[in-house]
């Protein structure tokens, strides 16, 4: 009889740890469901949300994990939201945590864009939609601003050199039309060089 008992709380601590990671794999697809359906203007616009809701909100991650997220998304292929999601989802719970993260924010823009596609030679001419557009077009800015303005902080600046990279790469970037994938492999070297 203790025997059977023993098999049983085994079986009853497993659902319950199923059900946990089932209820915590559900809240990061809402989660990242509700942050790629409304952030436009791509990864870096969703940043500022991203931090939001994993570190203020939520406690998952770390203030200073966002800086590693956002260097090792940039760093490997793919876009900054869905490597951001991936990266979040799976040091919360693992895979399951990854894939559900990573279907969350793809979803709405591929529903978005599967929508769009249908309307938009229809109503591109259309001045509600010509509107909309104008008006999205400074907000997406504003977003991509706070994500800078959150990344400068001068906790993610050790010391003059990282000072000293960081303006080196947006003179490259902006005034010498450097490509932001030599910029990246540069900044890695510099970092390894320097630190």
């Amino acid at each position: 009889c203790q025997k059977e008992l023993y098999y049983f709380g085994i079986i009853c601590n497993k659902r319950n740890f199923m059900r946990k990671k089932l209820k915590i794999c559900l809240t990061l697809f809402w989660v990242f469901f509700r942050i790629g359906a409304f952030t436009f203007g791509g990864g870096y616009a969703m940043i500022p949300l991203i931090s939001e809701e994993t570190v203020n909100k939520r406690k998952w991650i770390s203030e200073s994990d966002i800086l590693d997220i956002i260097a090792i998304a940039e760093s490997t292929p793919g876009p900054v939201a869905i490597n951001s999601a991936t990266f979040v989802g799976y040091r919360v719970a693992g895979f399951w945590g990854a894939f559900f993260s990573t279907l969350g924010v793809v979803l709405p823009s591929f529903i978005i864009v599967l929508l769009l596609c249908k309307v938009y030679e229809a109503w591109k001419n259309h001045p509600i939609f010509r509107g909309v557009m104008s008006g999205l077009k400074p907000a997406v800015i504003g977003l991509i601003g706070t994500a800078a303005v959150t990344l400068a902080t001068p906790e993610n600046f050790i010391d003059w050199k990282s000072y000293a990279i960081c303006i080196v790469a947006f003179t490259a970037l902006y005034f010498k039309k450097v490509g932001p994938f030599a910029i990246i492999g540069l900044g890695a070297l510099a970092g390894l060089i320097l630190y």
